[in-house]
Order: structure tokens, then C-alpha cells, then sequence
């Protein structure tokens, strides 16, 4: 043990100064102490490089980090976002086979005696988390997801810290999938593998996911399995962990067009395109199956309506729209979100599309590359991109020649500036400076490696 602690001291002593700094963002910071709240996460980020650059070659060392890291939230309430809250209310109301879909808490709380035989534990509790904001609209967490909330619910019934605790436990587990199919696919790529590292140990992944209780991890895992098995030729089950990962976040379907080039060969409907119909149906399936015990027109209604928020009335974080709100201010005198918000996503499909039929996504590595452009284009135009939002491009880009979604890991936090004790409101120059810095990497390695296919022909 003793020589163990000595060959390793320098990464065991900056394992203790990264954990004292976890600590401190799990039980000793608020949200609007942005100035410790951004020393803290940039010591870590520069201490996770330095590991990484370092030992990476060390897996078990820094995989059981980040375990640790991870394990030190356990019992830690999220200081940085009040979803969770709604989670809890959702879980609980399915835990008692209540649609989760078909009412606000905003209408439970005003009148509960409108839902005999429903009752929510600490509700008022509930509701003042999540605030009036959340509890004022529908749920738009899609069933899979729902389905790891009902089980904090069935499991701890009035408790909100066990609650809490079942919650990230699961995402937790979701994280060390993520790290074994990880390994796995940078193995069968011949790639570096500490490259998932940049994923497990990122601080960013351990706050925003572990610690703020975000499910992006266990769409991500679900999505990486499927790919694990699609480049492995298992397509049939791929496609119902793909569809398991779209059931947790939509965020996946927007993907589905690029599989097109890696099924079919020699024409539009040519070899693979029987096998790639079976797919996509088999995906949607799955998805049909998760949302079947939910719907009902009320559902339907209440669930679009409340997606649609997210393109025409949520605004934060963003890059290209606020050019062009700013651009409407100047000519207009007011945001042109409600319109803006119906174009931009029509300009993102157009992409996408163009990507599938005229980008070459015949093998995996492309595949990789062609999902990395889609979403981080989808980002870039949109109107809200929370911090949580950029785990998928950073997993993403670890199979990729590209590494600006590393730079947007570690810049992303700067969008924290806008929670202030006085009240919210935005940094534009930080807003500026993260996407001036991202864009100008991105560029830059984009432009990069366009110069060296073109010397390579």
C-alpha cells in the first residue's frame, strides 16, 4: 500500500484536491456565486487534463476517480437546477398510475380537490423547487425517461433526498456503461483509449449529470450501446436500444436520417435498403410501445404544445439567434422568436438531410463525424442550449478527428452568469466570449481537416 501511495502521489494528491473541490460545488455553493462557482470548475477542468494528458494510460486509476467523484454527490440535494424537482412529481404521480402528462402541478396545487385519489408527498415542497415557471406547463419528459422517475418514486415514497439518491444512482450506473462501451468502440477504432476519459473524469459530465441529476447520461448510454451493436452487425437490437434512447430524450431522432448511407449501397434503394426500412421501423416501434400506455388525445396536445416552447418562447445560452434577435430589435423593435423559432428548425432538417444523402456515412468513424455535425449544428441554432445539452456532441466527438465540443465542455459554464442573486439575467459578453472562442476552434479544425484530405489527393 505504501508503495502504491508513493508511485502515485501526484495524481492521488490532485484526486484529493478534485474531490475537496467537488465537495465544495455539492454542499457548499449557490447557483449565484458565480465567481467560486467558476474558480471551482476551472480548477478541476485544469486538473482533468492534466490527469488525463498524464496518466490516461492508467484506466483503472482514473476510472475508479471517477467513481469516487461521482459518489461524493450521493446524498448531495442539486444546487444548480431545480428539475429534479418536477422528476420527483412526475415519478411520484406514475408511481400511483397517475398520467404524469394530462395536467400541471400549477393545476394540482390550486384546486387538489379537482384529482381525488392523488396524492403528491411534500407537494407545496415540490412545487416551490421546481418553480412556478416548470410546475405551469405539461411534462415533455418522454416515457423511458418517466419510467426511471417513477422508480425513485415507488421505491422512496415521501423522501426527497432518497429520491434524490435512487436518481443518481441510476445515472451513475448509465455513466460506468458509458465508459465500457466506450472503451469498447475506441478499441474495435484502433483510437486512443483514454479519449473516454474526456467523457467520464470531464467535470462537466460529473456536475451536470451526476450531480444535477440531468439524464442525458442514460440517453447516451442507450445510444452508445446501439451504436456498439450496429458497427458489430447486432442492427436489430441496435435499433431497439436506439429507440430506448430516443424514449428517454428525443434528442436521438435526429440522427435517424444519417444511417441511411452506412445501411445502403449502389443507389437509392439499393443493397441494405430492406434492411434499413426494418430498422427504422423497429425504432419507431419501440418508441410507439414506450408512449402507448400514455396517450390519449389530451396527451398528444399537451405534449407537442409543451415541446414547441422549447423553439418559440425559451431563450437562453444561445449563439446564432441572438444575432438575429438583436438583428430584430434594430429593424423590427422586438424579438422575432415566435418566428424565428418555427424557421430555424426547418434550416437544421435541411442539414441534416444534406449530410445524410451527400456525406459519406458508409463506416463508423463517419457515422461518428456526421451525428457530431448534426447536433452541434442543431445547437447552434437553437434559441435555449443548456449546459447539460453539450454531453452529447463532447461523447460524440471522442470517435471524431474533432475536439471543439472538449472546449465547449470546459466554456459552457460561463452560461451560469445569468443566475445572479438580484435575479436572472443574462451576460451577453460571456455569451459572446463562449461562442467566439467555440466557433473559432471549431473552424479551425474543420478548415484543418479539409486541408489535409485535399493534400492527401
Amino acid at each position: 500500500m505504501f508503495s502504491y501511495i508513493k508511485n502515485y502521489r501526484i495524481p492521488l494528491v490532485i484526486a484529493l484536491l478534485c474531490a475537496i473541490f467537488y465537495g465544495s460545488f455539492a454542499y457548499d455553493l449557490l447557483r449565484s456565486d458565480f465567481i467560486k462557482l467558476i474558480s471551482l470548475y476551472t480548477a478541476l477542468f485544469v486538473f482533468t487534463y492534466y490527469l488525463i494528458k498524464i496518466f490516461g494510460w492508467n484506466f483503472w486509476l482514473l476510472a475508479g476517480m471517477g467513481i469516487v467523484f461521482r459518489l461524493l454527490f450521493l446524498p448531495a440535494i442539486p444546487n444548480l437546477s431545480q428539475d429534479f424537482y418536477r422528476f420527483l412529481w412526475d415519478g411520484q404521480l406514475i408511481s400511483q398510475a397517475v398520467n404524469p402528462y394530462i395536467f400541471t402541478p400549477e393545476m394540482f396545487i390550486s384546486n387538489p380537490t379537482n384529482f381525488p385519489g392523488v396524492e403528491i408527498a411534500t407537494a407545496t415542497e415540490l412545487y416551490a423547487g421546481m418553480g412556478q415557471l416548470n410546475g405551469s406547463h405539461f411534462s415533455n419528459y418522454p416515457p423511458v425517461n418517466q419510467l426511471f422517475f417513477a422508480i425513485a418514486g415507488f421505491f422512496t415514497g415521501k423522501s426527497i433526498m432518497a429520491s434524490v439518491i435512487v436518481l443518481r444512482l441510476i445515472i451513475i450506473l448509465a455513466d460506468i456503461g458509458i465508459l465500457y462501451f466506450g472503451k469498447k468502440l475506441l478499441e474495435h477504432f484502433k483510437l486512443p483509449i483514454h479519449r473516454i476519459f474526456w467523457f467520464f473524469l470531464n467535470p462537466f459530465i460529473i456536475i451536470e449529470l451526476c450531480g444535477n441529476l440531468h439524464f442525458e447520461g442514460v440517453m447516451l448510454f442507450f445510444l452508445i450501446w446501439s451504436l456498439y451493436l450496429l458497427i458489430h452487425k447486432k442492427w436489430l437490437f441496435s435499433a431497439v436500444l436506439l429507440g430506448l434512447s430516443i424514449s428517454v430524450k428525443l434528442i436521438p431522432l435526429i440522427f435517424l436520417p444519417l444511417y441511411y448511407q452506412y445501411f445502403v449501397d449502389k443507389g437509392l434503394f439499393g443493397t441494405g435498403f430492406w434492411k434499413l426500412k426494418k430498422f427504422y421501423w423497429m425504432v419507431l416501434a419501440t418508441v410507439i410501445v414506450s408512449f402507448l400506455p400514455f396517450y390519449s388525445s389530451e396527451f398528444a396536445r399537451n405534449f407537442l404544445k409543451t415541446i414547441s416552447l422549447w423553439f418559440q418562447d425559451f431563450e437562453f445560452n444561445a449563439s446564432v439567434f441572438y444575432v438575429i434577435r438583436w438583428i430584430g430589435f434594430q429593424v423590427n423593435g422586438w424579438d422575432p422568436i415566435q418566428t424565428v423559432g418555427k424557421i430555424l428548425p426547418l434550416i437544421v432538417i435541411a442539414f441534416v438531410l444534406s449530410i445524410s444523402f451527400f456525406r459519406r456515412n458508409k463506416t463508423g468513424k463517419q457515422l461518428f463525424t456526421g451525428m457530431l455535425f448534426a447536433i452541434s449544428f442543431y445547437f447552434l441554432l437553437s434559441t435555449t442550449v443548456h449546459p447539460w445539452y453539450v454531453a452529447t456532441p463532447l461523447l460524440l466527438c471522442l470517435f471524431t478527428k474533432y475536439r471543439f465540443p472538449i472546449l465547449w465542455s470546459g466554456l459552457v459554464f460561463l452560461s451560469y452568469s445569468a443566475y445572479r442573486a438580484e435575479g436572472y439575467s443574462e451576460n451577453m459578453w460571456l455569451v459572446a466570449t463562449e461562442y467566439i472562442l467555440l466557433l473559432s476552434f471549431a473552424i479551425w479544425e474543420i478548415t484543418r481537416s479539409f486541408q489535409t484530405r485535399l493534400s492527401a489527393t
